[in-house]
């Protein structure tokens, strides 16, 4: 008894300075819910007031701005996945000379003001850009079009996944690719067959705030792209057209509401899969 004891001992120290931490950080934790969430259930309460919310919802601007979103967001995530999975595990496995480099320009988008991204993009590949000016000799226009709104979410959204599956990459031991390399399995082959699956919750999680992220993108689209009705106008530059027009903050409480919905639906959406991930690997 005395040898069991002794061995849980520091289990039960452990356990005791966690409660004391618990209690020391339960009111700044909850001071933080209560910021993030008492704003959320104004808007809530107001639409719910307003009552007219689901009149607005239906009408043709708000369904156009919502079906280029969903589409425009889609396609956005899957460009970052073709390219960011690869980028991502070349930055996990990968030791090479500008790999510290490559790593910067992935975060970059992450810390750079969104306008400053659009400005960028237009210089880049506007009509008089160094790259659009090419384009529009060979019949192509990039900025001001719908193709504009997909680069623009692409800039800014995809380090998120780029970054959320390098963790996962490099929290996987490599003996299971090592193994697998014995059995005489391609590293291509390893990686779909053995490494993406280990990585699943990684990738789910950083697909999920890739294409939120892309949902939610306003500033380099409203400088690349424009806000046009049908071709670049997303939902976020509904909000703003809301706003100005005679709606008013009725009808950007009204589309700010369908984005609130549908962010909290696919984050639980992605910790359900997630933790069923855990569960079956």
């Amino acid at each position: 008894m005395s040898t069991n004891s002794a061995a849980e001992h520091p289990r039960v120290v452990a356990v005791r300075r966690a409660w004391s931490l618990g209690w020391i950080f339960a009111s700044p934790s909850l001071l933080f819910g209560a910021f993030v969430l008492v704003p959320l259930i104004a808007l809530a309460i107001r639409g719910w007031q307003d009552g007219q919310v689901m009149e607005r919802l239906l009408s043709p601007f708000v369904l156009h701005a919502l079906r280029l979103s969903v589409v425009t967001s889609t396609l956005t995530l899957v460009l970052a996945l073709v390219f960011g999975v690869p980028a991502a595990y070349l930055l996990a496995r990968g030791r090479f000379r500008g790999r510290q480099l490559l790593t910067i320009l992935v975060e970059l988008p992450m810390v750079l003001p969104p306008t400053v991204a659009g400005v960028a993009l237009l210089v880049a590949f506007g009509r008089r850009g160094a790259i659009g000016a090419a384009l529009v000799e060979m019949g192509i226009e990039v900025s001001f079009t719908t193709t504009a709104v997909i680069l623009a979410q692409l800039f800014v959204s995809a380090p998120f996944l780029v970054r959320s599956l390098q963790a996962g990459f490099e929290a996987i031991d490599p003996t299971y690719e090592q193994v697998s390399a014995t059995l005489g399995v391609s590293e291509l082959r390893t990686f779909l067959r053995v490494t993406l699956p280990l990585a699943r919750p990684a990738l789910l999680s950083g697909a999920v705030l890739c294409w939120t992220r892309a949902l939610s993108e306003l500033g380099a689209t409203l400088i690349f792209a424009g806000n046009f009705e049908g071709r670049t106008q997303t939902m976020p530059l509904a909000i703003i057209t809301a706003f100005e027009s005679s709606a008013g903050l009725s009808g950007a409480i009204a589309i700010s509401l369908v984005l609130l919905v549908v962010a909290s639906i696919l984050l639980v959406v992605a910790r359900l899969a997630q933790r069923r991930s855990r569960g079956s690997s």
